[in-house]
C-alpha cells in the first residue's frame, strides 16, 4: 500500500478530524478560479509495467554517444560506483539527519573528514561543511572579509567565473558593497598594476581565481602582497577542485572559496554541488556554516561533536555570520568517499590525466589553419582559442557530429566573440580530441 494514496474511508476520517465536511469545504480558502474542476491532461492511468516502459520511452529520447569539450565550472570526471553505493545508505540518505546534526556522530565524523581533506588540499587551517556552490561560497569569502575588515569595497578579477561575478553582485546590491572588476592583461591573468593602482584603504578584499575562468593558471604572490599592502584579505576562488592534485595549494590566501563538484559528483544538468568555504584558523568565527570537530568523551572515547555553528537557527540573527541555513551535506559526503577512494597517488595522477590530454588537444587545435591560442599563461584542464569564424557556427556544426563544442566566450566577454573555451579531462578519449580537431576543420573549411 506504500504506493497507493488514502482510500475513501480513511480520507473520510482525516475530515472528521481536523473538522471538514469535505474535500470542498477543506478547500474552502481557494478562489474557485483557481481550482481545478477537469482532470489533468496527462496519459493513463497505467500500470506499473506501463509507466516503467513510458519512461524507459523517454530516456531513449536523450541524445547519446555524444563527446564534450564543455567546462566553465562544470566538470565530468571518472567516478567510482562506490561513492554512490556508500551515499546511498539509509544512515546517510534522509531528508533531515545530514542538515541537523548536532549528535549524529556518523554524519558529524563524515563531515569532520571531508573538513580536513578540504584543508589539506587548499593549504589552510580550517574548512567549512559546507556552502551551496562555487558560486555562494565565493561571495560569502567576499562577506566573510567585509566583516573581518569593516570595509565595503572589494576588488574582483574579471577573470572570475561571470556567474560568481553576477551572485556577488546580487548579493552587493542590498548589501551596501561597491564591486569593482580589475581586468586581464593579454596573458589571460590579473593585471597587477590596475590591481596596485586601486588598492586603497578602504578595499575588504581582493578576489582572484586560478585556474581562472579561461583556464589561465594565475600567480599567487603577487596578488597577496599587494592586497595585504593595503590591509586588505586575499580571496582565491576554485571552480575546479582536480587541479590542486598538480598545483600547488593557495598557502598564500586568507580565505579559500572552492566548488567541490570535480570530486565524485556528476555534472547531473548543473547541480546540486557542493561549496566550501576554507581559511587562516583566526578567522574561524567569522566563517559561515558549521565546523565538525573531533574530542573525547567521559569515558575516553573518540567522539565528534558540531564545534562551531553561527547560521541563524542556532544563534541570535544579528550575529550570524551567514542566511545560508543548510548545506550540500550529502554531496560533501561524496567527495569525502571519492577523495578517500583515490588516495593522494590516485588524486595526482588523475590531475596529469587532465594535464596532459589537455596539452594534447591544444596541439591538434593549433594544427587546423586559422585557430590560434588566446592566452600564453600556463593552464590545467581548459584553455583558450581563437577562431576565425563564429564559435557559435563552428558549434553547430559539431553537434552534427555529435560533439558538444567549446564554450563560446562571446556572451559574457564581447571582446571575445572569437574565442573558446575547451576543456579536456580525463575521461576524454586521444581518439576523440583527434576527431573533434578533425571536425573543427572541417568546420571551418564551411562556407559561410
Amino acid at each position: 500500500m506504500r504506493y497507493l494514496p488514502k482510500s475513501p474511508v480513511e480520507r473520510q476520517g482525516m475530515l472528521a478530524a481536523i473538522g471538514a465536511k469535505s474535500i470542498n469545504e477543506l478547500f474552502s480558502s481557494i478562489p474557485e478560479k483557481y481550482r481545478l474542476r477537469e482532470a489533468l491532461k496527462i496519459p493513463g492511468p497505467y500500470s506499473e509495467a506501463e509507466i516503467i516502459q513510458y519512461f524507459k520511452e523517454r530516456a531513449a529520447e536523450n541524445a547519446a554517444g555524444y563527446t564534450s569539450f564543455l567546462g566553465a565550472g562544470v566538470y565530468n570526471h571518472l567516478r567510482s560506483v562506490v561513492t554512490d553505493t556508500i551515499i546511498q545508505r539509509g544512515e546517510f540518505l534522509t531528508s533531515y539527519t545530514p542538515y541537523q546534526a548536532e549528535i549524529s556522530q556518523g554524519t558529524l565524523q563524515a563531515i569532520f573528514e571531508f573538513q580536513t581533506l578540504l584543508c589539506q588540499l587548499t593549504g589552510q587551517d580550517v574548512a567549512n561543511a559546507s556552502m551551496y556552490d562555487g558560486s555562494t561560497a565565493t561571495t560569502e569569502a567576499v562577506l566573510m572579509a567585509e566583516r573581518l575588515t569593516g570595509r565595503r569595497r572589494v576588488l574582483v578579477a574579471r577573470s572570475v567565473h561571470p556567474e560568481y561575478r553576477e551572485v556577488l553582485k546580487t548579493y552587493a546590491k542590498n548589501s551596501g558593497l561597491r564591486i569593482e572588476e580589475i581586468p586581464f592583461t593579454a596573458s589571460g591573468t590579473m593585471d597587477t598594476k590596475v590591481l596596485q593602482g586601486a588598492l586603497k584603504d578602504d578595499v575588504a578584499a581582493v578576489v582572484v581565481q586560478s585556474p581562472n575562468f579561461f583556464g589561465a593558471i594565475e600567480t599567487y604572490a603577487p596578488l597577496a602582497e599587494a592586497a595585504r599592502a593595503a590591509g586588505a584579505l586575499f580571496v582565491v576562488a576554485i571552480a575546479e577542485a582536480v587541479s590542486l592534485g598538480l598545483l600547488r595549494p593557495p598557502t598564500e590566501a586568507d580565505i579559500v572559496a572552492l566548488e567541490a563538484q570535480s570530486l565524485g559528483l556528476p555534472p547531473s544538468y548543473g547541480g546540486p554541488f557542493a561549496g566550501v568555504i576554507a581559511a587562516r584558523e583566526k578567522y574561524v568565527r567569522q566563517m559561515p556554516g558549521r565546523l565538525a570537530g573531533q574530542t573525547t568523551d567521559s569515558e575516553g572515547h573518540r567522539g565528534f561533536v558540531l564545534t562551531l555553528a553561527t547560521r541563524e537557527q542556532h544563534i541570535r540573527r544579528e550575529k550570524a555570520t551567514s542566511n545560508i541555513c543548510t548545506n550540500q551535506a550529502l554531496c560533501a559526503l561524496a567527495a569525502t568517499v571519492h577523495l578517500t577512494l583515490l588516495g593522494k597517488e590516485g588524486f595526482r595522477e588523475m590531475a596529469e590525466q587532465n594535464l596532459s590530454k589537455a596539452q594534447f588537444a591544444l596541439g591538434e587545435l593549433l594544427k587546423v589553419p586559422g585557430v590560434r591560442r588566446t592566452f600564453d599563461a600556463p593552464f590545467f584542464n581548459e584553455f583558450t582559442v581563437e577562431l576565425p569564424r563564429s564559435v557559435k557556427i563552428v558549434n553547430s556544426h559539431l553537434v552534427r557530429e555529435k560533439i558538444i563544442g567549446p564554450l563560446a566566450l562571446g556572451t559574457a566577454y564581447p571582446e571575445l566573440t572569437k574565442n573558446a573555451l575547451v576543456c579536456v579531462t580525463e575521461t576524454t578519449p586521444r581518439a576523440e580530441i583527434e576527431r573533434f580537431a578533425g571536425a573543427v576543420k572541417r568546420a571551418l573549411e564551411q562556407p559561410v
